[in-house]
């Protein structure tokens, strides 16, 4: 015959169901947190998330929405040299020794460059270094060097500052003539230092 029980009883009965519950309802969300990452999202998420972004590199060396400039072997040093003249679409050219058209960035005063930043990765400085001792023939121009405000030293023709353009793939190439890009617009440059003549 069973023991009526007391209230002492019913009591600890009570409390032994309320911490039963309490164990199993953090068992539960324990589980739950460790194969889904608790409140945040899981491991497995987050290596997904590290995973798309290690990819990103690729996205964005492809160019993203605007592209980027095509690569070229070497350094801009190395693609330039001292300048030369070469025939193109346009005439008669400036270009440097490995015969990459050299351009003028309309907006840039005598003896300064506003062409800096990502404005300098696609229109790469042609290096001061490349000034010829003795122009070519046919060059009537003058040649001279500015420093950048990054303090690299940038080749001049008449004073003002000249470059290369990324998205010129091979020589004789004048992908750059009357591109508007970076608030102004670039020109080719003929022997004698000019460059509206090829507008």
């Amino acid at each position: 015959m069973s023991r009526p029980s007391t209230p002492s009883t019913r009591t600890a009965a009570a409390a032994a169901g309320t911490a039963l519950s309490a164990a199993l309802l953090l068992a539960a969300c324990g589980s739950n947190g460790s194969s889904s990452g608790g409140l945040y999202g899981n491991a497995s998420g987050s290596s997904s998330t590290s995973s798309s972004s290690t990819s990103a590199p690729s996205s964005s060396a492809a160019g993203g929405r605007y592209g980027n400039p095509p690569a070229r072997s070497g350094s801009p040093a190395a693609a330039s040299g001292a300048p030369t003249t070469a025939p193109s679409r346009v005439g008669t050219i400036l270009v440097t020794q490995q015969r990459m058209t050299m351009y003028v960035f309309a907006i840039d005063p005598r003896g300064q460059s506003r062409c800096t930043g990502s404005c300098a990765t696609y229109w790469p400085p042609v290096p001061a270094g490349d000034a010829p001792t003795h122009p070519a023939a046919g060059i009537t121009a003058t040649f001279g060097s500015i420093t950048r405000p990054d303090g690299t030293k940038q080749l001049t023709v008449d004073g003002y500052p000249v470059y290369t353009y990324a998205a010129d793939r091979t020589p004789g190439d004048v992908n750059g003539q009357g591109v508007n890009a970076s608030g102004g617009l670039w020109w080719a440059l003929s022997p004698n230092g000019s460059w509206d003549t090829h507008r």
